[in-house]
Parts: structure tokens; sequence; C-alpha cells
């Protein structure tokens, strides 16, 4: 298991992860936001331990970040809010526990495997296709045995396209479904991200274009329309 701890108090955070460390738990620290952010958009985490009061993006709003992101990750919030209406505001921004300063080290032990537990009984299943293969928790993506390096976004649209099972889902349904609620509706984006996703996963292409109705996954492969 491999977490991350945002905490800005540095004897506690060192603390923390020595302490993991020790039970076998891997963990990075993040002083503030900022490093927060960094470190969820570059490493793979299995579950985040959030302060709520840290420098940067509040630990309220990684937690929203994480949410929206759909990655599935727990969130265990560490802080010392102890109020009943701290701790039922944390859980409607998403956390899946709580614990609140001071704590036993044990404890934080004993609910960080509950949550991994928890999380991989939820795993979504790893999905195949026309030689794909996208194993959703873990992020990633093989093509004929070969391990294809995608963006977030490109993930994203390839995540929606597989799970449609060669079905048509149209440019507006991948706006929808891969891009938040601020995305332009009249944006090219779906159409570049495509592209740049038939790039990645080589030939024969496998991502058609169904012209004026939108994109699907050749199912025996080699391409069709590649507008």
């Amino acid at each position: 298991m491999r977490v991350l701890i945002v905490e800005d108090e540095p004897y506690l955070a060192e603390a923390v992860r020595d302490g993991l460390r020790l039970a076998a738990i891997a963990a990075d620290i993040a002083g503030d936001g900022d490093t927060a952010l960094e470190l969820l958009s570059v490493n793979t985490y299995d579950i985040a331990v959030l302060d709520r009061d840290i420098p940067g993006p509040s630990g309220d709003e990684i937690a929203e970040r994480i949410v929206a992101s759909r990655s599935g990750m727990p969130i265990l919030m560490l802080t010392a809010a102890d109020r009943i209406d701290d701790k039922a505001s944390g859980f409607e921004l998403g956390a899946d526990d709580y614990l609140t300063k001071p704590f036993d080290l044990r404890e934080l032990v004993l609910r960080l495997r509950a949550l991994d537990r928890r999380r991989a009984h939820n795993r979504p299943p790893v999905r195949e296709i026309a030689g794909l293969r996208l194993d959703p928790f873990r992020r990633e993506v093989y093509r004929d045995g070969r391990y294809v390096a995608l963006t977030r976004k490109q993930f994203a649209v390839l995540e929606v396209l597989v799970a449609a099972e060669g079905g048509v889902i149209s440019a507006e349904e991948l706006l929808e479904r891969a891009w938040d609620g601020n995305a332009d509706p009249f944006t090219n984006a779906v159409r570049i991200t495509v592209s740049a996703l038939r790039k990645r996963l080589g030939e024969p292409g496998i991502i058609a274009t169904v012209p004026g109705v939108g994109y699907r996954i050749e199912a025996a492969g080699g391409g069709g329309d590649r507008g």
C-alpha cells in the first residue's frame, strides 16, 4: 500500500511516515496543497491522508479534486477539527474516514488497512477488447501486450470508448464524461484528444469515426474512417 500524507506540520508528518513504514505502508509527504496536487499528478496512491488546514489549496480542495478525478482513491481526513459539524462537512466533501488529532498511530494503521480492503473489493473490472487491455484501477493500458503510456485525458476518453464495447459514443458524450463542467461545448478538444490517442495506440487503427455520429472501438481492429 502507498499513501500520500498531506500535512503541514513537518515533525508530525515525518513521524506518521516513519510509523507507517514500520507497518509496511509506503508513504510520501506533501507539506502544502500545491505539492499535494503535483504528487497526485505524477504518482499513483492507494489512499490520501489529508489535513484540512494546509497552505495553498486546502485539504478540502484536495479532497474535491480527488473525488472529481473519479480515481476511486479513498480519503482519510486527519485533522484537529473535531466538532460533529466538521466531521459532517468532511464526509460531505467525499472523505471515507475521519480521524482527529491527537491520535494513536496504531489506529491510523488499522483504519488505512480497512480502507484498503474496502477499495480492493470495489475495484472496477479489467476490460479487454480488440487487443486492448484496460485496467481502470491501475490506470494502465496494454495493446497486444505492449504497455501504452497515456495522459489522464486520453485514458479517460479510452475508458469511455472501451466500456461501450463497440458501441458508438458521440463527441458530446465524451465531452460530458471525460471533461469537467467548465468545458466549452464547441471546443475541438475531443477531436484533438482522439487523434492523439490513435497515435499512442499505434497501427492498425482501432478507433473508428462514425461520420456525423461519434466514435467507437473497432472490435476486429483495422480502423474505419480516421477523421
